[in-house]
């Protein structure tokens, strides 16, 4: 059953919304999943990356900074026991080993002094004059008199400026005292300041309590420091990783690390905007990437089923109309066998007709009627009659012989006779449209073998065709026959007409099936298909040349052999010799 115009559209309305749902969850689904995964996988990966990278460096130079200061406290350590081996004038020493700590090691070791027991320097030897300084109150001398050995905080002290002590205790003469020695701040804090990485990543040393042991010029409040270097739970061996927000709301990395020989924190810096930088480059780009992507599935989403939808439509559409043209091929298919019906029909009484005025006019022979006054007008009437019965006749035979070859059967043709018996059916239909057609044919056409009816459906379908396409201004029609000059042992028919001719663009369309220039339901668009699948079939070619408002030619190629060229010529010779022969036995 037929759907009506507003049950198809919302059909393909239906349709077009299934499709779409269906790509936007077949793209969209796999997309957005192995897009998520991959991202996650990827920042997890690389958080540990610049995580490991700057744990490492971190760690490096925490036991840089650790083999400096034990370096120091070393050399201090062997001038202290030097000491003791043997008595020793203070200042003397003092200036002895400065000298020798100066040309080893530049202007790492500022200075040195041996204090006594009560906090007095006793001996000094360095560029400021400290003699007697009393230190007996300060916090490093408190803290290295029931130690070995000790270092410092970073403090300005007596002299005004950033400084720390290395100090160990010796004894001479039953006597302890602490040798202290003064580290240049430069020196030491240039091997902090070297630790960049990015833009913002820095590194300082604080003490435990959160103080700068270091310059920096982060201008950190002792809060926050204090927050950065908790150390509660952390081991001299371990470095630890953290994200933490200053008073500005930034966020930023903090990697701190524990010095061995001292109570100081190795503390890195870096905002997290520089660490991850290519991280965050790379997250955009894939973004940027992941939008077209959507774009461009929407785009497939929306469009293609709307064009598939489309092309079923139409598709539909020419299912109708072929349906259409199927069922008037069959209505013609009928009308074709009850006109094959009539003209047997009309044949007989026809042929009963010219019968009995020859019959008629034999009586009027045999009867004595030669001075009737209307004897010659009788006789021009059977004439008459009998003309005309025959015409009817020819008419009705071609018209039967042409509905009842529907066969292939092979035979040997003469085309130039099928031609002229084609031009005579359609002779009629031409006149009606004031159409003239004109012949050429070459009477040394060579017989093929060929299916008579097929040939004469090709030509009688170009004719026809000719004849439609000049419709009621009228033309002419040129058939010609010929042998190729070009092609060996072929024959060429060409159909011309001088009618509005072919626009380029069919051209290379014509002979597919379905295809039809002509109004719905006045062409099927098989007529030419099927003349090219019976040209293919007997061997030959078809082409067609057509410019727009001069005319169409077609010309077909059809091969024939030479054998039976001369098998046809031999019976010729024959039967003019057989004619020769009786025509000489009738004069003897």
């Amino acid at each position: 059953m037929e759907q009506s115009l507003p049950e198809r559209k919302a059909f393909y309305q239906i349709l077009t919304r299934k499709m779409t749902v269906l790509i936007l969850i077949v793209s969209f689904f796999p997309m957005i999943l192995t897009t998520g995964i991959l991202f996650y996988r990827f920042n997890l990966t690389y958080t540990e990356k610049i995580q490991a990278h700057i744990s490492e460096l971190v760690q490096r130079h925490t036991q840089n900074i650790d083999t400096f200061l034990l370096e120091k406290l070393g050399n201090i350590q062997f001038i202290a026991r030097y000491f003791d081996s043997k008595p020793q004038i203070p200042t003397q020493f003092l200036q002895t080993n400065l000298t020798l700590l100066k040309n080893e090691y530049g202007d790492v070791f500022t200075d040195l002094g041996l204090v006594n027991e009560n906090g007095i320097q006793f001996a000094y030897e360095g560029p400021f004059k400290l003699e007697n300084a009393d230190y007996s109150k300060a916090e490093w001398f408190l803290n290295a008199v029931d130690k070995p050995f000790y270092i410092s905080d970073v403090f300005a002290g007596l002299r005004g400026h950033p400084h720390f002590i290395i100090a160990i205790k010796v004894k001479s003469n039953d006597s302890d005292y602490i040798l202290r020695s003064t580290i240049n701040f430069g020196a030491f804090n240039s091997l902090v300041e070297n630790i960049h990485i990015g833009e913002t990543g820095i590194a300082f040393i604080v003490n435990s309590k959160g103080q700068l042991q270091t310059k920096t010029d982060m201008g950190f409040n002792p809060s926050i420091i204090a927050s950065m270097v908790d150390r509660r739970g952390h081991n001299k061996n371990e470095t630890v990783f953290e994200k933490k927000h200053d008073a500005s709301g930034n966020q930023f990395l903090c990697v701190t690390s524990m010095l061995k020989n001292i109570d100081w924190i190795m503390v890195f810096r870096q905002d997290i905007s520089d660490a991850f930088h290519d991280l965050w480059k790379t997250q955009l780009l894939t973004l940027i990437i992941f939008v077209f992507g959507c774009i461009a599935i929407l785009s497939v989403a929306f469009m293609l089923p709307r064009n598939i939808v489309e092309l079923i439509s139409s598709a539909d559409k020419k299912s109708e109309v072929m349906n259409k043209q199927v069922i008037e091929s069959g209505k013609l298919a009928t009308i074709g066998e009850l006109a094959a019906g009539i003209a047997h029909e009309i044949n007989n009484p026809v042929a009963i007709m010219v019968e009995e005025a020859g019959w008629i006019e034999d009586l009027l022979e045999e009867e004595d009627l030669n001075g009737s006054e209307n004897f010659d007008e009788f006789k021009r009437a059977l004439r008459q009659i009998n003309t005309q019965g025959k015409r009817c006749k020819e008419i009705t035979h071609k018209l039967l012989s042409f509905a009842r070859k529907t066969d292939s059967t092979i035979n040997d043709v003469q085309i130039n006779d099928a031609i002229k018996e084609i031009v005579s059916l359609t002779a009629q239909m031409a006149r009606y449209n004031n159409v003239m057609i004109k012949t050429k044919l070459n009477q040394g056409i060579p017989y093929i073998r060929i299916s008579p009816s097929e040939l004469q459906q090709v030509i009688l379908n170009l004719i026809n065709n000719a004849i439609d396409a000049m419709e009621k201004s009228g033309g002419t029609i040129t058939i010609e026959t010929n042998v190729s000059r070009i092609e060996k042992n072929q024959l060429v028919v060409s159909i011309e007409d001088d009618g509005p001719g072919i626009p380029r663009d069919y051209l290379d369309r014509i002979f597919d099936p379905f295809f039809t220039t002509k109004a719905v339901g006045k062409g099927t668009g098989l007529g030419l298909s099927i003349c090219y699948g019976i040209i293919q079939k007997m061997g030959g070619e078809i082409d067609v040349y057509s410019q727009v408002g001069i005319g169409t030619k077609f010309r077909i190629w059809i091969p024939f052999q030479e054998d039976l060229m001369e098998e046809k010529k031999n019976d010729t010779d024959n039967q003019t010799k057989d004619n020769q022969t009786k025509d000489n036995q009738i004069n003897i």
